[in-house]
């Protein structure tokens, strides 16, 4: 009988252990991509790295009926240079683009397919780290479009742990950086749904991308 408790005591032993082992929750499992907020607005600066210039814009974006309002901030006097408004709908699909001063329109195709502000569901998780200094830090998040046959990333994305918003967003093309766009100011929801209606001049827009040339101006 002493064996017998014995035995039945290091079986109770080992069963707590196992049931403690089970408890314990795994340390390696991977995020899943937060679901990213379909309606917001905001201010981005748009990075080309061909050209090594920065586009500060304000930005209206409706994911739920796929547009996007891109306005050009008019930052000082830049000789020779025309600030204009893009209205994106990807459902018809259609590009208006109008010239800020002028109200000059042009209806362009739209050809590239709709790419929404978010994290895809398959992307790959890189880090999580936090940005800022003690007592003012957010948490933020890294993901990417990498895969195992794959070298490089054409996409990188940064958004925030708590609510999901994008913080930057990077495109890459054969191994070059081509885009990075910084996002700041972003305020839940769309405070005038107008801004995606494009202005009466469009009615009778051209087919033809405008001039971005100012020498093409005929001076009175």
């Amino acid at each position: 009988m002493a064996r017998a408790g014995l035995v039945m005591e290091r079986f109770v032993s080992l069963f707590c252990c196992l049931g403690l082992v089970l408890c314990i929750p795994r340390t390696d499992v991977q995020p899943k991509p937060c679901q990213a907020p379909e309606q917001w607005e905001g201010r981005a600066v748009v990075y080309d790295h061909n050209t090594g210039r920065n586009n500060r814009v304000l930005l209206s974006y409706d994911g739920k009926n796929q547009r996007v309002r891109v306005l050009e901030e008019r930052k000082g006097h830049i000789p020779c240079k025309k600030f204009y408004e893009y209205i994106y709908l990807f459902k018809n699909p259609v590009l208006f683009k109008i010239e800020q001063v002028t109200k000059q329109c042009s209806k362009l195709p739209l050809t590239q397919p709709w790419d929404p502000y978010d994290i895809p569901e398959n992307s790959t998780y890189e880090d999580e780290y936090s940005i800022g200094g003690p007592g003012d830090q957010i948490k933020i998040q890294e993901w990417s479009d990498r895969k195992p046959a794959r070298k490089f990333e054409k996409w990188i994305g940064v958004y925030t742990v708590k609510d999901c918003y994008p913080v930057q967003e990077t495109y890459t093309k054969s191994y070059n950086v081509t885009t990075s766009t910084r996002f700041f100011d972003l305020q839940l929801g769309i405070s005038d749904p107008s801004v995606f209606t494009p202005p009466s001049t469009c009615q009778a827009a051209s087919m033809e991308e405008m001039s971005n040339d100012c020498s093409l101006l005929v001076l009175a």
